[in-house]
């Protein structure tokens, strides 16, 4: 099987995540990222905490947090204490936040690429021993210090926007891309080598995306093609036919739940962004655009509780014939 982690969504009891993540470890992924959503979900440092006591090999991490629900400080203290109880299988999974998040606790995302990147500078720095002060644009350490940091946690940053991507190039260890659309893969890895350039950093880069082999794939799939969809460049809007007005209208039938904004979803809009077809031609088209594009993992969102295990089953013999 090739290097694969799962995301969990923490929307149910955390126990019904725990026994999600340790069913992962028992199948052979590496990874185990969980979605940071703030109101919609468990929390998330609590949630990865009971993963990491009931788990012995499976890497732990935010997939993603961001730098304006919590002072970046605050997220380096928490992913070291994680990098501590887990016995060093930590991780940090950072990105911009989206409307999901962010737009219940009405913040509003502004200077993104700078906060993420100073999440990442003080995540460092802290996680080195250092004593730190920063005046940057979104964060102020004054005299900051960590005395049980780990140097080397991984840093893994998620985007879409060409200066975001730039800087998973240029400052990350490695770089998520999730649910982007085929068409636009090769600009996605282009964008991110061209912030690495020249500064000796060559990222690792994970595909994330869902591997649709029914019916039922596809409709647990469509409730989180919602805010991605409404969140995405207007390239690749364009290239769907999703209209300013068709945004308008998913974003306003997302406040009765993602659910009744998935009705509004249809299948030629989501096929571009997923793996579809037989686990046969799952396994050859997901081989051919991970060897396309040098990926290095592959990351399969898990969203509902039931039908989870056998979800995980299936890609995890689908990656076997990779």
């Amino acid at each position: 099987m090739i290097t694969a982690g799962v995301n969990l969504i923490p929307e149910h009891p955390v126990a019904a995540v725990i026994e999600l993540a340790t069913v992962a470890e028992g199948l052979g992924y590496d990874r185990c990222w969980v979605y940071d959503e703030g109101l919609a979900t468990r929390d998330v440092y609590v949630t990865m905490t009971a993963i990491a006591a009931e788990t012995e090999r499976i890497r732990i991490g935010p997939g993603i947090t961001n730098p304006y629900t919590r002072h970046p400080a605050t997220t380096a203290a928490a992913v070291a204490s994680l990098d501590e109880v887990s016995s060093g299988r930590a991780f940090l999974g950072i990105g911009a936040g989206g409307s999901l998040t962010l737009a219940p606790l009405g913040i509003e995302r502004t200077g993104p690429v700078t906060a993420v990147g100073e999440t990442i500078e003080v995540c460092r720095r802290l996680w080195s021993g250092e004593v730190a002060d920063l005046d940057g644009a979104s964060t102020t350490l004054r005299a900051a210090r960590l005395a049980y940091g780990r140097p080397g946690i991984e840093v893994w940053l998620a985007g879409r926007g060409p200066r975001m991507l730039g800087l998973g190039g240029a400052a990350a260890d490695g770089v998520m891309l999730d649910f982007i659309h085929r068409d636009v893969l090769g600009d996605y890895t282009a964008r991110i080598a061209a912030g690495a350039r020249g500064t000796g950093n060559s990222p690792m880069i994970c595909y994330s995306t869902m591997i649709i082999t029914d019916d039922r794939a596809m409709a647990d799939t469509k409730p989180h093609m919602t805010y991605r969809l409404v969140d995405s460049p207007p390239q690749v809007r364009e290239l769907i036919g999703l209209t300013d007005r068709d945004a308008d209208r998913i974003r306003r039938a997302m406040g009765d739940g993602l659910h009744a904004a998935a009705e509004l979803i249809p299948d030629e809009w989501v096929h571009p962004f997923v793996i579809a077809g037989t686990p046969s031609e799952c396994a050859t088209e997901l081989g051919e655009v991970m060897e396309r594009h040098g990926f290095d993992e592959f990351l399969l969102p898990v969203y509902e509780i039931e039908g989870a295990s056998a979800l995980m089953e299936t890609v995890a013999a689908v990656l076997a014939d990779v």
